[in-house]
């Protein structure tokens, strides 16, 4: 199937040269022919997107008018609730739950006539950089098998980057849609924090967490985000502020804004292929009417110990929930062991728990635990808290100066399954660009760069970051530096 945007299919669904059925069943072709080696969805609901086709159909043959995403065919994330249907955050310890009700975006795109396909594969509960943390193992790679599509959304970014859905869901808590974005070569884009409701949203770190989307544009990625946005009387973190028309943004031109260029983001552990490729954008857009802009962000080196102890310890609170009793997994306790146990409950936890949760997931839970245990508390979780208001900060001053921020969105391509796996301090450093946005509680958007140069010649993405609630300008500046480069004149 074309890897064309939404926005191309509408055309034709309004000029009736394809319907929505027929849109669905190309989907569940390429989705037949794929996923058995990208393992980019864990459930496909064939059934349930048929039908709502079948409902879409209906309303044109009628002569009513297309809704905003009539015929969008969406992927979900495993961690976001979609009623009646299981959702596992790719977990052995979810295994066999249903969820009781839609997660608030998914009942503002059914309203907007969006059909869901199935949910995704992901890192467990959102936590990794590769989405080889999966009870339902690994990702592969879109354009290469023996490479990672990044994570924790990876499945989201694959099924995109193939053609197996229009655009997909996932969550970011410190990078994880941007991350994958920008290995798969496709557009991703983590809102600010409160502007797209949680309700629905299985929590990993509260104060972090945004649901985000993954689309082959920008304009796409702008369509879900105007039905999405906006204040959630379920989420009382979700933010008062009127949503815009981030439509009307698009189509604009880089000219007069102002682009500031962190030189924290350029330094140590860059590859020096994408650090060129980021620099040579910037350029790009001074030439285009933008004005670059040298700016400091002096507490940005301290992100990712930041990031690592305050989710960790959000994640160890959020996950005690999970013990074996009121749904999901349950370890058979054996009955001489049970016998022999001073308390039967306690080791039902501990077995559940051992059982239930992979490796990474256990790590981070330990992690949290220790930061918030006396005597420590103070010196990791208070003191990581007073860090993240300084990275705050440092934003604010920033646009104070500066309408975007521009930046790499990895500090290398794509790498071989397994080449982190051992060492999770290599694997969290992936996180390295893209955490400071979410202490911080910023948007930011994630667009293809173009193919790094060393073979096998994988996907670059660049990063833009914005003031809170300045999507628009995301939106706007993202699709320039999409557009094709001008030819050269000739002489």
């Amino acid at each position: 199937m074309p890897l064309q945007p939404y926005a191309d299919d509408r055309a034709a669904l309004e000029a009736g040269t394809t319907t929505c059925a027929a849109l669905v069943e190309a989907f569940l072709r390429e989705i037949q022919a794929r996923n058995g080696t990208l393992n980019a969805f864990v459930r496909v609901d064939a059934e349930g997107a048929r039908a709502r086709a079948a409902l879409l159909d209906d309303d044109l043959a009628a002569g009513r008018p297309l809704p905003p995403l009539g015929g969008m065919v969406v992927a979900v994330k495993d961690n976001i609730c979609i009623e009646g249907q299981p959702v596992t955050c790719a977990s052995r310890i979810l295994d066999g739950f249903t969820s009781q009700y839609d997660a608030t975006v998914i009942e503002r795109l059914q309203a907007a006539g969006a059909i869901f396909i199935g949910h995704t594969n992901c890192d467990e509960f959102g936590m990794g950089s590769s989405n080889e943390n999966s009870y339902y193992g690994p990702v592969q790679h879109p354009q290469h098998p023996d490479y990672v599509p990044g994570g924790s959304s990876g499945g989201s970014a694959a099924a995109v980057a193939a053609g197996l859905c229009h655009v997909a869901l996932g969550s970011d808590t410190g990078g994880s849609v941007r991350q994958p974005a920008a290995f798969c070569g496709v557009v991703g884009l983590k809102p600010t924090y409160g502007r797209v409701s949680r309700s629905g949203l299985v929590a990993y770190a509260s104060s972090f967490d945004c649901i985000g989307t993954l689309a082959r544009s920008v304009a796409d990625a702008a369509a879900v985000l105007q039905e999405i946005a906006g204040v959630d009387a379920a989420d009382a973190t979700s933010a008062p502020v009127a949503v815009p028309d981030y439509r009307a943004a698009l189509g604009g031109s880089a000219e007069g804004l102002r682009i500031g260029v962190p030189q924290a983001f350029l330094g140590t552990g860059l590859d020096p292929a994408i650090r060129a490729m980021v620099e040579a954008q910037a350029e790009r857009l001074r030439a285009a009417g933008a004005t670059l802009v040298d700016v400091d962000l002096p507490h940005a080196q301290y992100g990712i110990a930041t990031y690592y102890i305050l989710a960790t310890a959000e994640a160890s609170s959020n996950l005690a929930r999970y013990d074996g009793i009121r749904y999901g997994y349950r370890a058979d306790l054996q009955p001489e062991a049970a016998r022999a146990e001073a308390s039967l409950l306690d080791r039902l936890y501990t077995q559940t728990r051992s059982e239930g949760f992979g490796d990474e997931v256990k790590r981070r839970i330990l992690l949290g635990t220790y930061v918030l245990s006396a005597g420590y508390y103070e010196a990791y979780y208070a003191r990581a808290q007073r860090v993240r208001t300084l990275i705050r900060r440092d934003f604010e001053a920033a646009f104070a100066q500066a309408d975007l921020l521009l930046t790499p969105a990895t500090p290398t391509p794509p790498f071989r399954q397994g080449t982190h796996t051992a060492d999770p301090l290599a694997m969290y450093l992936n996180d390295l660009y893209t955490v400071t946005a979410n202490l911080a509680g910023i948007p930011g958007l994630v667009v293809p760069l173009g193919a790094h140069p060393e073979p096998p010649h994988l996907p670059v993405g660049l990063q833009l970051l914005a003031a809170p609630f300045a999507e628009a300008t995301l939106l706007r500046a993202g699709e320039v530096v999409m557009k094709p480069a001008p030819p050269p004149v000739q002489v």
